[in-house]
Parts: structure tokens; C-alpha cells; sequence
């Protein structure tokens, strides 16, 4: 089993909290389709909340590429979420560049990891929201 189907069966057993590396924070399971191969993938990301969207930062650990999701959201934007026992059709938009840095700056107050994340790229974060359809 990969660490993300590790993650995946804890969410859904325990109505989306988990432990480890995640314990406490807010997680969402983002469903997309592959960009390339069409294929079905679940991924464990954090969001924050911002009224009815869920925002999500593609960091990968502050790897100097963006993450496969993001990339995926980029040519299939209408998805599904599950947050907690709840799954939600929603439609991913990337934010621009002011609003992306306010809710950026946000994010890494809440989870100094983000900020590590940031310092440690020559690349702009996206943080894609995810809005309810």
C-alpha cells in the first residue's frame, strides 16, 4: 500500500481525520482526472477555508514542480471532493496573483510548513480554489 493509500483508507475510516503528518489539520480528498491518461486519481490535500471554497496549495513540499494534480485540475477543472463523510462536485480555479498571496500568507500563519515550503522554490505556489457546482 503507497503512503497516499494509507492516508486515503485512515480518512475515510475515521470521517476524514487522520494522524501522522496530517493529525489536525484540515484534509480533503481532491478526485481528478489524469491530464494525459484520463486515469481516475485521489489525492490527501490540505485546504483552508474560505467561505463555501476550499482552497488548496499545490506545493509538493516545495519541490520545484507542481504537483501531477495540479496539472490535471488545469485540463479537467470540474471535480469531486470528499471532506469528511461528504463528497462535493466542484469546479477548481486558480487564484490570481494578489488574492493567491494574501490566502498564501494565510495558510503558512496556520502551517509554518508552508512558508518553509515557499523559501525553499524558485516558483510561485498556486493555490487553486474549489468551488462548489
Amino acid at each position: 500500500m503507497s503512503w497516499n493509500e494509507g492516508v486515503i483508507e485512515e480518512f475515510r475510516k475515521n470521517h476524514g481525520k487522520v494522524g501522522g503528518n496530517f493529525k489536525g489539520a484540515p484534509l480533503l480528498l481532491l478526485h481528478h482526472r489524469g491530464a494525459r491518461t484520463g486515469r481516475q486519481r485521489v489525492n490527501p490535500v490540505m485546504y483552508l477555508k474560505d467561505g463555501d471554497r476550499y482552497l488548496i496549495f499545490a506545493t509538493k513540499g516545495g519541490h520545484l514542480r507542481n504537483p501531477d494534480w495540479y496539472h490535471n485540475l488545469r485540463a479537467h477543472p470540474d471535480v469531486e471532493i470528499e471532506v469528511g463523510d461528504e463528497t462535493i462536485k466542484v469546479h477548481a480555479e486558480e487564484l490570481e496573483r494578489a488574492e493567491r498571496d494574501r490566502h498564501y500568507a494565510r495558510q503558512a500563519s496556520l502551517y509554518p510548513q508552508f512558508g518553509d515550503y515557499e523559501r525553499n522554490t524558485k516558483r510561485v505556489i498556486p493555490v487553486v480554489a474549489l468551488t462548489p457546482r
